[in-house]
């Protein structure tokens, strides 16, 4: 609204109206508001999802004297349970994401060893292929490091990761559907 006592903005040479018809530059607002918190019986909806998923797994791998739970594989639950429709927790990213996480992972490690160095171009390596994909997840990004410095055997290690990923993924979808007011799960499979 523009008055004698406040005059609307006017354009600058671009036509955006960025300058103040005092002279002034205008206030802008960098970055936009953070998302509302959400109300107790969603977050606490999401815990229990996520830790009860992350329990199991530590249960399925007491039962197999394997650990399972490793750093990605928590990260990766809080994003299916508390952003279930955000692209980074989609089924196809989740899945593909920490699969390719670990071949890279075995690619570096087989070409220059384990070390931190290995570690950090493989997380970047891994972030780059997810993101041509199509299928972005950053924890496997962590998945890639876990390879690289932890060195697990391949052929155990891998569809403890695949199954493992498809628990969290089945869990998110269980757990969508047991809250009415829960948004669904996944947004999208493929």
């Amino acid at each position: 609204m523009s008055t004698a006592l406040h005059p609307a903005p006017s354009p600058d040479a671009s036509g955006s109206p960025g300058i103040e018809a005092s002279g002034g530059p205008r206030r802008r607002k960098i970055g936009g508001r953070a998302p509302a918190r959400p109300t107790a019986a969603a977050a606490i909806h999401s815990i229990s999802a996520a830790t009860v998923v992350l329990l199991w797994l530590v249960a399925i791998g007491a039962m197999i004297h394997e650990p399972i739970l490793i750093p990605p594989l928590a990260a990766s639950a809080a994003l299916v349970h508390s952003a279930p429709t955000l692209p980074l927790a989609q089924p196809r990213g989740v899945v593909i994401g920490h699969m390719v996480g670990a071949a890279v992972g075995y690619g570096v490690l087989a070409v220059a060893g384990s070390s931190a160095w290995g570690a950090a171009v493989a997380a970047g390596v891994t972030l780059a292929l997810v993101m041509a994909a199509r299928t972005p997840h950053s924890p496997a990004c962590a998945t890639a490091v876990v390879v690289v410095l932890q060195t697990p055997a391949a052929a155990r290690f891998v569809p403890l990761l695949f199954g493992s990923t498809v628990l969290i993924v089945l869990t998110g979808y269980a757990a969508s559907r047991v809250r009415r007011k829960a948004p669904r799960y996944p947004a999208y499979w493929w």
